[in-house]
């Protein structure tokens, strides 16, 4: 099984912080993202393959995909690579982490 690449919470930050290109793609369902963000592109995990077409100016920028707590994210990262998204990443442990260390306003459910 491939590994899939990951990125801390903290890198992500530096990244939304910095000049760097970098596309945030929110992988979790909308009642959660209404609930909580930290920003992004919501494009739910089981639509994301009739969706893809959305995301292909961001084919060659980095993308990181985050969900609740990376699963899914994972899942849409392994996709993406295979649609030829070379740089999708996902964020390691995903809004609870984010919560924990970076924004503890954002709500851990």
């Amino acid at each position: 099984m491939t590994s899939i690449p990951e990125i801390d919470v903290e890198s992500v930050k530096n990244l939304i912080d910095s000049d760097e290109e970098v596309f945030i793609l929110d992988v979790r369902e909308t009642e959660e993202f209404e609930l909580t963000n930290i920003g992004g592109t919501l494009i739910p995990l089981g639509e994301l393959p009739d969706r893809l077409a959305e995301l292909g100016e961001h084919r060659d920028s980095r993308v990181v995909v985050l969900c609740r707590t990376g699963g899914r994210s994972a899942q849409a990262v392994s996709f993406l690579l295979g649609c030829g998204f070379s740089k999708a990443v996902n964020m390691r442990g995903g809004v609870h982490a984010w919560s924990d260390k970076i924004d503890s306003s954002v709500i851990k459910y």
